[in-house]
């Protein structure tokens, strides 16, 4: 017997026992067809796991759940802080992707001015990140702190978070980062979406190929991706190498290219830019 039936039952028995101490019942008859021709509605199943591209971690004890329609956050504050702090405490908490909530040391949200004008996106945690609860604190991170400040700009003047805000788990016993799956990405994403609603940057950049799959799906090479404007819900997006990729592959070209993506993002940010800067990795 399903719960519906229960219930339905009870109340029935309820009224009869109150009918057979004497009590006058009354009702509109509307209201009893309603009753007669009321049916239960089925239970809600598991969320179905929407996979974009990529798989789930060979192994993977559990389903991921994706959300079905656009989760509210709590962000009624009067001031962008207020709406910010309301958002963090939000996903500190986090459980949607089990797996990921056991094994991470904490929930990374994102650091950086929240009037920032240009708002960094990477992949997922690494490491240390996960360790320190700030995002791009590692080697990739100091490469990408250099890149900021050869900008013109400081560190915290810009925005800088994450598709994922847990490190992706490692199976045990292995050491190095997991690249994040689709479904953990679109899990996560209406976190990240909050965050650019909320600051409002006139920039968006995403650093690497799997940051720009998280934000628009794509699953093209960052060679095709990078060095023109794509757009994330209005505002400019431009794709580039993620600091990782510079690490391993040190020739001027490839950092040229990436230095001609700041320059385009700084033209569009409306930072100034000396003939030095344009200069740089020049022969």
């Amino acid at each position: 017997m399903n719960k519906f039936q229960k219930a339905l039952d009870q109340t029935a028995g309820s009224l009869r026992k109150l009918r057979e101490n004497g009590s006058t019942l009354r009702g509109s008859r509307e209201a009893l067809r309603r009753l007669a021709a009321a049916k239960p509605e089925p239970e809600a199943g598991p969320a179905p796991i929407q996979q974009k591209t990529g798989r789930a971690p060979a192994g993977a004890a559990e389903p991921l759940a994706v959300n079905a329609r656009p989760e509210v956050f709590p962000t009624s504050g009067a001031t962008k802080a207020a709406r910010i702090d309301q958002l963090r405490a939000a996903v500190a908490p986090c459980e949607k992707c089990p797996r990921l909530a056991r094994s991470r040391t904490q929930t990374v949200f994102g650091v950086g001015d929240i009037d920032a004008r240009i708002f960094f996106v990477g992949e997922a945690p690494g490491a240390d990140e996960d360790a320190q609860g700030e995002p791009f604190v590692g080697k990739a991170g100091q490469l990408l702190t250099r890149i900021i400040e050869a900008m013109g700009v400081k560190r915290a003047e810009v925005y800088i978070a994450n598709v994922l805000k847990c490190r992706p788990d490692m199976p045990p016993g292995s050491s190095g980062n997991r690249r994040p799956s689709a479904p953990e990405m679109e899990t996560c994403l209406p976190y990240l979406r909050a965050q650019i609603e909320i600051i409002q940057p006139a920039v968006l950049v995403a650093l690497g190929a799997v940051a720009m799959e998280g934000l628009l799906g794509s699953v093209e090479p960052m060679s095709r991706l990078r060095g023109r404007w794509h757009e994330f819900h209005g505002i400019p997006l431009m794709a580039t190498y993620h600091p990782a990729y510079l690490l391993r592959n040190q020739s001027l070209g490839e950092k040229r290219k990436v230095w001609e993506d700041m320059l385009m993002v700084m033209e569009r940010a409306g930072l100034p830019i000396s003939a030095k800067q344009r200069g740089y990795f020049l022969k």
